[in-house]
This record gives structure tokens, C-alpha cells and sequence, in this order.
């Protein structure tokens, strides 16, 4: 059974916002690209106005002032179709991906279960409509049959494990062969424009022209034989992967700090001991405590990096639970870790062990986000761009991102101002090295000078009558170092005179 979900990038943002905005909305996702903002998807009213997927922003406002536009978001719209392809193996053992927006489900053999083929796909439609999410459902002997009805037949079609694909399929499009736009391109000019016209042709003409196309979405006849089950067609099916998880339901309820104290400490170590076993660490972890009045109280903390340390975890949740209330007392207490990553077993070191080194860095990390918040704490990385003060993002403290050195082949300055600041600047001719320079006051002379690194403007995201900067770094009498630049040169035709500003302090 082949499930596509035509929307699914838009299904999934509505499913995340409020239901106040109006469904009629000509809606589009974009996505940034090197010409500028690119639609990825678009509502039914906006294709109607005229927008497509695939068209530059600036173009479809051109016909369509009022689109509502949203960034696009493919991680998320990815995570989503992984978690689909989960939930669709209730109608199978095995399910796979089939990306970007579809789902393929094997159905041997289970279609009496739901009182026959019909009766599962109304099912599966109605199971996904209840989700919110469009969706065109199919069943085929084949995987590469199933795909082409979901995609090009009509809705709700099937075919009987007696049909022959080839001959049941004919008057669909090739591109129900699931083939790259070059191929479609190429089989277009030639006239064959049905899965029938390619089926006619001699195979050997077909095996001479394509022979060296080792890709099946760039080879017709392999696409051919998938579709009529001459040639296997193995799909890699989802795996869920268990959630390391313990939970103690208490003989009596628990109302008092120390005692839940006791109940966090062993659910800690029974924790570590599950996640030694799967040789992970924890990145996230999720305490739940059941109250007798039926209420839920939920505690959830993010590590800096994967972590086994059963001491360190215990000390993040105990400031997690202060305060929380315990009403008539908690009955069932759960641990549990839905974010962990491979973490290799070492040897302690059992000198060093007895002794107290303090606190690392990722220990550190981790009370701070804690005690002040998620949002309080950041760390720079690296960012592809020459532009110094777009050189870097603030993101959340993740120890485990690799060092990106790639943009290391210019020194740079160990602060940075937050805005540069305007100097004046006397120098020997327009282009020469400065002399002398005035900032916030104060005269500095210059007693070494070395540059210039010239840096051209992003001409991709700035305007046309952006000036390229020209780099110095200098020294003053006083042995005072500074970053400065200079924007513009003389009579480049972008503005007036070359301005100056200081960027930086050295070292």
C-alpha cells in the first residue's frame, strides 16, 4: 500500500498552529535560497492566485500581493514522515520511507483483517483524515505499482495480485515510473508520453539507450521491470528504537521531599544501568509524576553532552522539582530518555576518583540552563561567511558539534565590538596605510599598520550599492592594538568619501 500526502508540509504547520487564522488563506512556505526566497509549498488558494511551488517569492507577489507567507521547515517536515511511517504499520508489519511526502506499507496478506482491500484503505483515509493530513491511498501487487496509483490514478484505486501491472497501468503517465526530469525530458521528445508507448518499444532499443544508467529514477526499463515484479524492489523498512525507560509505582503515596528524593535516586541508577546497556548517554531527560488526583506533573532538562553520571542527573532534577506540588502525594513515578546518543564505556580512573576536580564544562552547562533557564545560556559556532560579524551563530550548548576550523585562515580579533564604531582617520593617500586615527575622544597614533584584508560585500542578500570593506590591523604608541576597516574606496561610484570605523580589539 502506497500512502501520499500531497500537503503534507503545510498539514504539518497548520497541525502546529491555532485554528484562528482563516483555512481559505493563500498560504506558502519558502525557503532561502542563493536567489533569494523560494516557494517549497502552497495552499490551494494561493495556486489559484497563481503561486507555485518552486517560484521565486518576489515573482508570486508580483501576482498575488496577499499571500501569507511562512519559513519552510524540511527537518521537521522529515521527523513528521518518520513518525507517520511508525503509525502506518498498524495496517502492516513493514513500513518505509518514501520521500519526500509518502509512506510505503506492506499489506500481504492483512487486507481480511479490516474486511478486505477497500475497507483498509477507507481506514487509512479516514485514520488520516482524523490527523488532519490529505492523503491518496493505493494498493498494488508491487511497490512501484502501489506508488503510481497513489500518484496518478484515481483516487481510492487498487489492483488484484492476478493483474498484470504493465498492462493494468498502461495509460498512465511515465512519470508514474518514478524517473528523474531529465528522463522525462528525453522521453517526451521521442513521443512516449504512457506507460503503454514505453512498453511497446523493442527492449533492446531500450537496453542500447539506457544500458548505462546505473540509477533506477534514470533508467526506464528497470523502472519497467519493478512495476511488473520481474525485478525485486527491496524497501528498507522504519525500526522504531525503544525509549530507555524505568518507572516505580509506589505502595503508598509519596508527599514528602526526602522520600521522592530516595524514589529520583533509584530511578537515576536503574536509568544509567539501562543506557550502559545500550552504550548510550541521555541528552534529554523526562520525569513524570503521577498524583493520586490523576494529575501529571512533567520535568524535562537538556545535557550539554551525553551523559551516564547518575549523581549529575539527579542534582538537575532536584532543582527541577522544587516547588512542585505533591498534592495528596505522587503514585507512580517514571524516568525516561527520549533523546540519547552513543556514549563508549571507559575505564575510571580509580586514583582520580577519590578526589574532587570540580566541575566540567558540560557539568557546568548543564546547572546553569537549569537554574536560569533554557533560553539564558548559548554558545557561538563557527558560520560560512567572510563577513567578521556574521561569522558566527548563537545556538544552544551542544559539546558534541564538531570544531569547524574551515574558516580559520584569518586571525581575527578575541572581542568584538557589538556595533562598529565611526573613527576619524588621517592617512598617507586615499588608498595608503592610516597614520593617525580619533576614537571617542582620544588620538592615537599609529606606529604599526598591517593590511589591508579586503572583504567583499554578500552581493546574494545586500543591495547593489553595498562598499567592500578593507581590513587593518594596527598598533599605537602606547601598544594599544585595534581592528579597523575601511568602507569604501575612492571613487568606486557607490557613495562619497571611503568612511572608517573600528571593528575590534587585539590581542
Amino acid at each position: 500500500m502506497a500512502a501520499w500526502f500531497p500537503t503534507l508540509a503545510l498539514d504539518r504547520w497548520r497541525r502546529g498552529q491555532p485554528p484562528a487564522d482563516p483555512p481559505d488563506q493563500p498560504l506558502v512556505l519558502v525557503g532561502e535560497t542563493a536567489h533569494g526566497p523560494r516557494i517549497t509549498a502552497a495552499s490551494a488558494p494561493a495556486q489559484a492566485a497563481g503561486a507555485r511551488a518552486g517560484m521565486l517569492l518576489a515573482d508570486a507577489r508580483a501576482l498575488a500581493p496577499g499571500l501569507v507567507v511562512h519559513p519552510a521547515d524540511p527537518a521537521a517536515d522529515r521527523a513528521m514522515l518518520e513518525r507517520l511511517a511508525l503509525w502506518a504499520q498498524r495496517w502492516g508489519p513493514h513500513s518505509a520511507l518514501d520521500p519526500p511526502d509518502g509512506v510505503i506499507v506492506d499489506v500481504a496478506g492483512v487486507a481480511h483483517l479490516f474486511g478486505g482491500e477497500a475497507a483498509l484503505m477507507a481506514d487509512a483515509r479516514a485514520a488520516c483524515a482524523g490527523l488532519g493530513l490529505a492523503v491518496r491511498v493505493s494498493i498494488a501487487p508491487t511497490a512501484g505499482a502501489a506508488w503510481a496509483l497513489a500518484h496518478h490514478g484515481p483516487p481510492g484505486a487498487s489492483m488484484a495480485a492476478a493483474d498484470d501491472p504493465l498492462v493494468a497501468l498502461r495509460d498512465l503517465p511515465v512519470a508514474a515510473l518514478r524517473l528523474d526530469a531529465a528522463v522525462l525530458l528525453l522521453l517526451d521528445r521521442l513521443g512516449l508520453k504512457r506507460i503503454g508507448d514505453l512498453a511497446t518499444i523493442d527492449r533492446a532499443a531500450l537496453v542500447r539507450r539506457f544500458r548505462d544508467r546505473r540509477n533506477p529514477a534514470a533508467n526506464p526499463l528497470l523502472r519497467l521491470d519493478q512495476l511488473a515484479g520481474r525485478v525485486p524492489e527491496p524497501i528498507l523498512p522504519v525500526v522504531a528504537t525503544p525509549t530507555p525507560l524505568v518507572q516505580r509505582r509506589l505502595l503508598e503515596p509519596v508527599r514528602h521531599r526526602e522520600l521522592l528524593d530516595r524514589v529520583l535516586g533509584d530511578l537515576a541508577a536503574a536509568l544509567v544501568r539501562r543506557l550502559e546497556a545500550l552504550g548510550q548517554g541521555a541528552r534529554r531527560i523526562e520525569l513524570a509524576l503521577w498524583r493520586v488526583d490523576g494529575d501529571v506533573v512533567v520535568r524535562r532538562i537538556e545535557l550539554a553532552a551525553p551523559s551516564r553520571d547518575p549523581a549529575h542527573i539527579l542534582r538537575l532534577l532536584a532543582h527541577r522539582i522544587d516547588g512542585c506540588d505533591a498534592g495528596f502525594g505522587f503514585e507512580l513515578a517514571r524516568l525516561s530518555a527520549p533523546w540519547a546518543e552513543p556514549l563508549a564505556l571507559t575505564q575510571a580512573d580509580l586514583d582520580a576518583a577519590a578526589e574532587d576536580h570540580g566541575t566540567s564544562l558540560a557539568g557546568c552547562i548543564d546547572r546553569l540552563r537549569v537554574r536560569l533557564g533554557a533560553a539564558a545560556v548559548a554558545m557561538p559556532v563557527p558560520h560560512a561567511s567572510h563577513v567578521p560579524e556574521r561569522a558566527q551563530r548563537w545556538v544552544a550548548p551542544d559539546l558534541t558539534l564538531a570544531t569547524q576550523d574551515e574558516l580559520a585562515f584569518r586571525a581575527r580579533p578575541l572581542k568584538l565590538l557589538d556595533r562598529a564604531e565611526a573613527i576619524a582617520v588621517i592617512h598617507q593617500a586615499p588608498d595608503g596605510l592610516p597614520r593617525l586615527f580619533r576614537w571617542r575622544g582620544a588620538v592615537h597614533e599609529i606606529t604599526r599598520a598591517e593590511g589591508p584584508e579586503r572583504i567583499a560585500p554578500e552581493w546574494w542578500r545586500e543591495k547593489g550599492s553595498a562598499r567592500l570593506h578593507d581590513y587593518y590591523r594596527i598598533e599605537d604608541s602606547s601598544g594599544r592594538r585595534y581592528w579597523i576597516y575601511r568602507r569604501g574606496i575612492a571613487g568606486d561610484g557607490r557613495g562619497g568619501a571611503p568612511e572608517w570605523f573600528l571593528q575590534g580589539l587585539c590581542a
